[in-house]
This record gives C-alpha cells, structure tokens and sequence, in this order.
C-alpha cells in the first residue's frame, strides 16, 4: 500500500517537473519579445535558481566538500555545456521557431546520444532503440521543410540538443556520492559567472531592461517571467524532479519527464498563441515516437550470451536523467 501511493505521488511530481520545465520557453519569449538578449535571459535565470538552491546544496553535501572537489571539472562541463550552453542555444532557438518545435528539436539530444555511444564504445544498438532512432531523424526532416531564417532557429535547436546529449553522458559518469542538488547548483553557478564573464568582455550581448513584458496578451511586469524562469521553471521543477525520481526511478521519472514536450506545446498556444505548423506537428509526432520508443528499449533488460536478461546491465546507458540536472 505504501509502495502504490509512493508511486502514484512519483507520478505526480514527474508530471509537475515536466509541467514547470514546459513554462521556460513561454516565459524567455516575454522576455525576448521585449528586447532581451537570450545571454541575459539565461544568466539571471540560471544565476537566481543557483543563489536559490545554495543553501539546501550545502545542507545535503553535510561538509562532504572533498567530493565537490573531487568532481569539479565535471560540474564545470555540466555547467558550461549542458547548462548555460544548451540554454543559451535553446533560447536563440525560440526566437526563430516556436516553443514547441525548438524543444522537440532539443530533445533530439537522446537520439545523439545512441550515436557517441556506439562510436565511443562500439555498443550497438538494438532494433528497438534504431527504429526510434530512424522516426526521430525523418521526424526531423520534416521540421527542416523551413527556409529562411528559421533554417537560423533549427540550428540552434539542433546546438541546444548536443547540449541535452552531454547532460546525458555526464549524468551517467556523476558520483553517486555527490548529491543532485549539489551537482546541480554547482553547475549553475559556474554557468552564470561564465555567461557574466562573456558579456563583460563583449563575447555574449547581454540586453536587458526593466520595461513591461507582454505576456498572454497582457502588460505585466519583467519581474514576472523572471521570477517564473527561476523559481517556477527552475527551482520548483528541479525540487519536484529530485522527489520523482526517489519515488519512481530515474529511468521512469524521465520517462514521464518526456512530456514536458506536450506541456511546452499548451502553454505555448494558451499564452503566446503558437502551434507548429502542419508539417512540424507531423516531425513532432515522429521525434516524440522516436525518443519514446529508445526510452522503451532503455528500459528493457539487455540480453547476455545465454539468452536469459540481465537486471543488471541496461541496454542503453542514457545516464541518470533526473531533472536535478536539466538543460533548458
């Protein structure tokens, strides 16, 4: 009894951190619209959600602080790449596509991830995992029916999606000693003061100012998305996230993670009033099938010589997923 409301509460907060992660791209092309440069956006949503999860990351890490040190250079990437990168990425994305496409673009980075795998390691795939491989990438080729500047916007989203692919790798490489909220409070911080660093030298634009926003047909005030980029789309999502994954696993909290796609699609058209054109809503359909049908097979025990499963070896090794650590 207590094992069934464990998971019903898991599904629960996996759907309100896939929910909270579908708000960023509504409330950063607020922010945009209003003449903000996806540089600012990122760095002071990514630098109030760090200041915000300080304190409960040097409560878990109980003066462990040899094992941040231990695993500064790979908080540094995450940091740098899979957090700030892959923001910054995804945000030019949205000023060239909608919220919903740019997504579905970024989360092509798990189909990225088969590739290195099978490169790095010679791990190939198996059937499963290589027909939503193939749905994605036709997926995306639907999408690329676009000219002009959009052609701009895919490219960052496509940017945004090796960002999410070295979340991934990165994530199955973390010390289990070194708490989710450490890891990821670390990297937010190194990403920010990075950002702040480009900007300062002229690398990054950072534009940014205090007039009102439009947002969901309304003149509210720049506070408000960001306030929601950092709390809501940030912290609340990475809390919730940190709990799902306790009561369900990472593999399965991730899983119900993948509908964040959906959520961002709804609030995009309930508050900014965007839809994927026809031709994207069919590469959306195709990239969603193909992402969730490689989740699928991740989840399947892989086969050892004499034909019985092993529990113990996972077919694709995507990481550990949790939101404690994602990108956009």
């Amino acid at each position: 009894m207590l094992q069934e409301r464990a998971t019903r509460a898991g599904f629960g907060l996996a759907l309100l951190s896939a929910a909270t992660f579908g708000t960023s791209g509504t409330f950063a092309t607020a922010l945009l619209d209003a003449g903000w440069s996806p540089g600012a956006a990122v760095t002071i949503r990514i630098g109030i959600a760090a200041l915000i999860l300080a304190i409960p990351a040097v409560v878990m890490l109980r003066g462990r602080w040899q094992v941040l040190r231990r695993n500064l250079g790979m908080v540094a990437v995450y940091g740098l790449v899979a957090v700030a990168g892959c923001q910054v990425f995804f945000f030019n994305a949205v000023q060239h596509l909608s919220v919903g496409v740019a997504l579905l673009l970024e989360y092509m980075g798990i189909v990225l991830v088969v590739g290195w795998l099978w490169i790095r390691s010679g791990q190939r795939p198996r059937r499963l995992t290589i027909a939503g491989s193939v749905a994605a990438l036709l997926g995306l080729v639907f999408i690329l029916d676009l000219i002009g500047d959009t052609l701009v916007g895919v490219l960052w989203g496509l940017g945004a999606a090796v960002g999410l692919a070295v979340f991934f790798v990165l994530s199955g490489r973390s010390d289990s000693e070194l708490p989710p909220l450490a890891m990821a409070s670390g990297g937010m911080t190194i990403g920010a003061v990075a950002l702040l660093l480009l900007g300062t030298f002229g690398a990054l634009p950072m534009r940014a100012n205090v007039d009102d926003v439009d947002l969901a047909g309304h003149q509210v005030s720049w506070l408000v998305p960001v306030i929601g980029l950092s709390v809501i789309a940030a912290v609340i999502a990475y809390v919730a996230g940190i709990a799902a994954a306790r009561n369900l696993g990472s593999k399965l909290a991730s899983f119900v993670g993948l509908t964040e796609v959906l959520f961002a699609v709804l609030f995009a058209w309930l508050f900014l009033g965007e839809l994927p054109t026809a031709m994207q809503l069919v590469g959306g359909i195709l990239i969603v099938l193909g992402v969730g049908l490689v989740r699928i097979d991740e989840l399947r025990p892989a086969a050892v010589p004499g034909g019985a499963p092993s529990a113990g070896r996972q077919a694709l090794p995507l990481a550990d997923p949790e939101p404690t650590s994602r990108a956009e």
